[in-house]
Order: structure tokens, then sequence, then C-alpha cells
């Protein structure tokens, strides 16, 4: 679930929800925030769930842990989130949101969240679904020639 970008409330506005949800992180991406896609998953990640072991970022963003532990290093340069140990497994670190990520989130994230819903309310239910569909199918396809890629000796 994107945290960033605010859902609207059932109805019809549950599928302007979901068309907001999935193109996001794109909008989020082009903001010029100094933060790329994968940086704001995990940011995401990290406001939605609070402090949160890096394990469990790992596994939300489907990294490595070396990988995930060069985002949380970028996002802790950039002032946006923070790790202590974990005060019941002192081998497990936490990450958590600092004040400048929920500044981020509350000034740029979620005001361009709700104007791209907003945006999106002049389409009916039926268009937004064939657009949602289209947007999952792209992300599908994509996922998939990713894990092709991968997989080439």
């Amino acid at each position: 679930m994107v945290v960033l970008v605010p859902r609207p409330a059932a109805g019809d506005g549950a599928v302007v929800g979901d068309v907001v949800g999935v193109v996001g992180e794109q909008r989020s991406e082009r903001l010029g925030v100094g933060l790329n896609r994968t940086d704001l998953r995990c940011l995401d990640v990290v406001l939605g769930e609070g402090p949160v072991a890096a394990g469990r970022i790992s596994a939300a963003l489907k990294l490595s842990p070396a990988a995930t532990t060069t985002v949380i290093d970028r996002l802790e340069r950039a002032g946006m989130v923070s790790r202590s140990s974990d005060p019941g497994n002192r081998r497990r670190v936490l990450v958590a949101a600092t004040e400048a990520a929920r500044s981020a989130e509350a000034e740029i994230f979620l005001p361009v969240g709700r104007a791209g819903a907003e945006a999106l309310r002049a389409y009916g239910a039926d268009a937004l679904a064939t657009v949602l569909d289209f947007l999952r199918t792209a992300r599908r396809v994509q996922e998939e020639q990713a894990a092709r890629v991968r997989a080439l000796p």
C-alpha cells in the first residue's frame, strides 16, 4: 500500500484510490526530491508501519539484505530515517521515519496525492477500472520481464 498517496473513501472513490496508489510512486519520482523509486518505496514502508525491522523492509521491497542496507543508508544520509537497535533483539535494527520524512509526506507527497485523486474524479468508475487494469497488466509484464532478465546466465 502506498502511504505517501492518500486513498479516497469507498464507492467510486475506492477505484480512484486504487489508480492513485498504482501511479503514486511514478509521480513522487518526478518531484525532484532526490530519492529514487526504491527509496520512496522504503519510505512508504517505514512511514506506514512505524519503526520497522530492516528484514521487514527487505521482504516488503523484495530486496536482498545488502541492497536494503544500501537503501537505508541513502535515506539516512538524506535525513529521512534513523536506525536504532531493537530493544527486544539487539542484533536486529529498527528503522524509523524522521521528522523530515513526516514533513516531506505532509508538505510534498500528500498534496500531490490529493491533487491526483481530485483530477481522477473526473472519470467514471468504468473508465478508472480500465486504467487500473492497464496499469496492473503493465506492471505484471514489467515484473515478469525483470525476473526473466535476472535469470539470464
